[in-house]
C-alpha cells in the first residue's frame, strides 16, 4: 500500500474532497471498533473516487474532519455505501454533518433480484465475480501503524462500490421499482436517523421488558434511563453497567434500599456502586401515577379468519416480488405483516410503513379487497 493513499492531515482530507466533489458518485466505508465502550471507535474512513483512486482516511491523525463532512452534505455527489445506516451514524457523529444523496448498495440489491441482506462480501462476488478477503474482519483498527494487508483489506471494501451501482441499477427491472429504491434512498437524508433513541425509550429495547407487570414496567424504565446515562458518562457499554437480565430481575421486586439488591444476581461490587442510584430510580417509579406508567405491549392472537388472511398476504407479495424482482423481506417483517392484518381486521391505528409510500401502492389491491369483505 502507497503511502500516499493514507490521508493523515486536513490539508490532504480537503484535497481529496475537492475531487470527491467534482465527481458524480464516491465509495464510503468505515472502520470502526465497538466492543468496550459506549460509542463506537472510528478507525478508519475510506474513499473511492475510482476503482484505481482509493484513500484510507486517518481519523485518528485528524483532528478536524469537517471536509469530510461537508461531502457527507452534499446533495450533488453520490456517496455509495453498503449497509450504510451504522456507517452514517458514526461519520455524522465525527463530522457533526447530515448525510444526504446516499446510495445503499445493500438496499439496491433487494429491489435487483437479490436479497436486501446479502453481504458485502456475497454481492461482490455476485455482481462482479471478483471473492474480496474477509480475514481482516475482526482486526483492531485503533492499532497503528496498519499493515499493508489491513490497508488492502480496508480500501477493497470501496473500491467495487460504484462498479456494483451501476450494474445494480441496471438489474431494476423499470422505472417504477427504480422509483422506489429511490424512495427508500431518500429515507436516509433524514437527521432523525442520526439521532440516538431518547433515554426514556431505551426500557423498549430490553428483551422481555413487557412480562412484567406495568409497575415494574415503570421501573425498569426509570432503571433504564439511569443506566443509558451512566453508561454515556463513562463510555462503557450499557451491559457493563446493568445487564438486561438483572435489569429485569430488579425491577421485577422493585428495590427500595440497597439491601434488597442481595435477592437479585446483580454482583456485590456493582450493589455497592450503584445501590442508592437504582433504589432512587425504582422510587421515582413507585412515586408515578397509573396514568404516568408506561403500558404492556402484549401481542395479541389472529383469529382463524385474520390467520387465513395473513398467510393470503404472504402468498401475494411472495408472488408479486417474484414477477417484479424484489425481496420480499423489503415489505416487511413477520410482525409488521400481522399489523397490516391487525389494523384492517380490528382497526387498530398504528403507525406502519406499508400505510404510505411504495409499499402501500404495491399492497394496494390486497387492502381494498378485504376491506370489502370485512
Amino acid at each position: 500500500m502507497k503511502q500516499e493513499n493514507i490521508i493523515s492531515t486536513t490539508e490532504d482530507l480537503k484535497k481529496i474532497v475537492n475531487k470527491a466533489l467534482k465527481l458524480d458518485a464516491v465509495g464510503l466505508d468505515t472502520e470502526f471498533v465497538w466492543e468496550r465502550t459506549y460509542y463506537p471507535q472510528l478507525g478508519l474512513i475510506q474513499i473511492a473516487l475510482s476503482d484505481e483512486e482509493c484513500y484510507a482516511i486517518d481519523p485518528l491523525s485528524i483532528k478536524d474532519l469537517s471536509p469530510l463532512g461537508e461531502l457527507l452534505a452534499d446533495r450533488n455527489t453520490i456517496k455509495i455505501l453498503h449497509d450504510a445506516p451504522q456507517d452514517l451514524i458514526i461519520m455524522s457523529q465525527a463530522t457533526g454533518a447530515t448525510p444526504q444523496n446516499i446510495f445503499d448498495t445493500r438496499l439496491a440489491a433487494g429491489f435487483a433480484g437479490s436479497i436486501s441482506t446479502i453481504s458485502l462480501l456475497q454481492l461482490v462476488s455476485e455482481q462482479l465475480e471478483t471473492e474480496l478477503d474477509k480475514s481482516e474482519t475482526r482486526t483492531n483498527w485503533l492499532k497503528r501503524p496498519l499493515t499493508e494487508k489491513q490497508l488492502s483489506y480496508s480500501l477493497n471494501d470501496v473500491r467495487y462500490l460504484r462498479a456494483t451501482r451501476v450494474i445494480l441499477l441496471s438489474k431494476i427491472i423499470g422505472p417504477k421499482i427504480k422509483s422506489w429504491l429511490q424512495e427508500e434512498l431518500n429515507l436516509l437524508n433524514n437527521p432523525a436517523n442520526y439521532s440516538t433513541i431518547a433515554d426514556e425509550s431505551r426500557y423498549k429495547k430490553v428483551k422481555g421488558v413487557n412480562k412484567l407487570d406495568r409497575k415494574s414496567i415503570g421501573v425498569a424504565q426509570e432503571i433504564a434511563t439511569w443506566r443509558e446515562q451512566k453508561a454515556r458518562e463513562l463510555n462503557r457499554p450499557r451491559g457493563h453497567v446493568i445487564k438486561d437480565d438483572i435489569l429485569l430481575e430488579i425491577a421485577a421486586i422493585r428495590p427500595t434500599r440497597p439491601e434488597e439488591l442481595a435477592n437479585t444476581a446483580i454482583s456485590t461490587k456493582a450493589a455497592e456502586r450503584y445501590g442508592n442510584d437504582i433504589c432512587q430510580a425504582t422510587a421515582r417509579a413507585l412515586n408515578k401515577k397509573e396514568v404516568d406508567l408506561p403500558h404492556q405491549q402484549k401481542r395479541s392472537q389472529l383469529s382463524s379468519q385474520e390467520k387465513g388472511a395473513l398467510a393470503q398476504l404472504k402468498e401475494l407479495i411472495t408472488l408479486k416480488c417474484d414477477i417484479l424482482g424484489i425481496d420480499p423481506a423489503l415489505l416487511g417483517n413477520s410482525n409488521e405483516l400481522k399489523k397490516i392484518i391487525q389494523t384492517l381486521y380490528k382497526g387498530k391505528t398504528t403507525h406502519m410503513r406499508q400505510s404510505f409510500g411504495w409499499r402501500k401502492e404495491f399492497l394496494k389491491d390486497f387492502y381494498q379487497i378485504h376491506r370489502d369483505t370485512i
